[in-house]
């Protein structure tokens, strides 16, 4: 299918008219995003995570030290609510009321899997790492059989999303056009700085290409 179908759970209520369910659509903010935020409660504590992810297909992968309380939490089963969101701009407003930004946001919900099998394990974090930066997990050491061990990795199929999309400029008031003010949209990218290497660095190690981290 082409598009996610709508639960009561992910259909956006509040300007139904921004609501994405377009599955490439929702892929893509998934893959310009680097960090993701976990909500699920544990013995009836909220909480809510940042944690970096990786995607294939329609599987969203997570992990951490296997000591980890969120990914210890997930594995045994309890509802998850993963999201995403893109700050493209800030939309300055001649009155405070409208003031806003430009967003593209996802929302996923359901249930986690631990990982258990080896080699699917490596596949998803070979995942994780390149999805940070392209063809990384081809160039540095891969885990040991230790650093696995001690390493969680869960996956979140993608079957129930949802996305949220604003676009455009000020939705002002007429009454407020003559108000003497600047208004209109600052746009926002990120953007990486300059790379420092590490002072173990190899003599004669080619730059880093920052293309890699692309979008």
């Amino acid at each position: 299918m082409n598009s996610f179908t709508p639960t009561p759970r992910t259909r956006v209520v509040r300007h139904a008219e921004r609501g994405v369910y377009d599955r490439e659509q929702i892929y893509s903010i998934l893959d310009e995003a680097f960090i993701c935020h976990v909500g699920f409660v544990a013995d009836g504590q909220p909480y809510v995570i940042p944690t970096a992810y990786g995607r294939a297909d329609d599987r969203l992968y997570l992990h951490g030290a296997a000591a980890n309380r969120m990914l210890r939490s997930l594995a045994q089963g309890v509802d998850i609510c993963a999201t995403v969101t893109l700050i493209d701009g800030f939309v300055m407003a001649r009155a405070a009321f409208r003031q806003s930004f430009n967003y593209r946001s996802v929302v996923i919900l359901g249930k986690a899997r631990l990982i258990t099998d080896p080699a699917e394990k490596t596949a998803a974090l070979r995942c994780l790492t390149n999805h940070v930066v392209a063809g990384r997990w081809e160039e540095v050491r891969p885990p040991d059989e230790k650093e696995l061990a001690a390493t969680s990795v869960l996956e979140l199929p993608i079957t129930e999303a949802s996305a949220k999309v604003r676009s455009g400029p000020p939705l002002d008031a007429e009454a407020d056009w003559p108000r003497p003010v600047w208004a209109g949209v600052v746009p926002v990218e990120l953007a990486t700085g300059e790379p420092v290497p590490d002072t173990h660095l190899l003599p004669g190690i080619p730059d880093l290409n920052l293309d890699r981290f692309g979008r």
